[in-house]
């Protein structure tokens, strides 16, 4: 059982968690707006018998079990929803229920390859996987959506309902500007290292670290302080005011930019940058 905070959302909620760590996220979630979470584990006889004592008042069932397992053992949604109408099942695979992958094996690496991130995340020819095991993550933030948004559903029909999450598809739907640039651009993202897909940002090398700048933001001030500094070079020209011609532009500005920021420590460029209103940050 977890901690149930008090005066949560789902205070008098219940759920059956039959996950891994492909959706440890989503209870975890759960729990924290209050839900009463039940951990079961299927590999023994009597807690499958469990399983369908408990199913009976349970609100949401989650469960990250190849398709078809529980099916195998008489328990699948069209069994459990025979004992409970008012069930939310939940089942986060690689693939989906259904379709050619179904059956595969994968993993938090390949989900982030297939899906597409991986496409757009790195230098230009190493690909760089996300850190830890964000496609579980990701769907398991769609698996809790879909959780509320059937409950809401269930107040008006007293009916539950199964919900089929595959992590591809929603590594897919989470590639941000990818998708939008082809579809009405036809602009083929690609892989730029730190740097923002619209050059809006980059990582720079400082004397001691690194640290995320602004391209754009406040320019003219940017350039009064290079200037100030005499690293300006030819940045104080006016074309440089039209940020278009910045980023068809961009590796040279970047080259000013970043002989500017190796002359400085990280914490001398974050803290006067900040007092000057720019979105600056060390990384460490």
């Amino acid at each position: 059982m977890y901690n149930k905070p008090r005066d949560a959302t789902l205070t008098d909620y219940s759920v059956l968690d039959l996950t891994d760590e492909k959706g440890s996220l989503c209870v975890k979630l759960l729990s924290g707006m209050g839900a009463d979470v039940t951990r079961i584990n299927l590999e023994k006889r009597e807690e499958q018998s469990r399983l369908r004592s408990l199913t009976k008042k349970a609100d949401v069932l989650i469960e990250t079990f190849q398709p078809g397992y529980l099916a195998s053992l008489g328990m699948g949604y069209q069994d459990l929803v025979k004992i409970n109408p008012r069930l939310i099942m939940v089942s986060i695979t690689h693939f989906g229920q259904s379709g050619p992958y179904r059956d595969l094996k994968s993993s938090d690496l390949i989900n982030q390859a297939l899906g597409g991130w991986l496409s757009v995340t790195g230098e230009a020819a190493k690909p760089l996987k996300l850190c830890g095991a964000q496609s579980y993550n990701t769907a398991s933030l769609f698996a809790v959506n879909g959780i509320l948004l059937a409950l809401r559903q269930r107040h008006a029909t007293g009916e539950g309902q199964h919900i089929d999450i595959s992590i591809l598809e929603c590594v897919a739907a989470t590639i941000d500007h990818v998708l939008p640039r082809q579809f009405y651009s036809g602009v083929v993202a690609e892989r730029q290292g730190s740097r923002h897909w619209n050059d809006a940002f980059d990582v720079l090398p400082c004397r001691d670290g690194y640290i995320l700048i602004s391209l754009h933001q406040h320019w003219d001030t940017l350039v009064e302080w290079l200037a100030s500094e005499g690293m300006a070079e030819d940045l104080t020209e006016a074309k440089w005011k039209d940020r278009e011609k910045r980023n068809r532009h961009i590796d040279h500005i970047l080259k000013v930019l970043e002989k500017w920021t190796l002359s400085h420590k990280v914490d001398e460029l974050v803290e006067k940058g900040q007092l000057m209103r720019f979105p600056w940050a060390g990384i460490t």
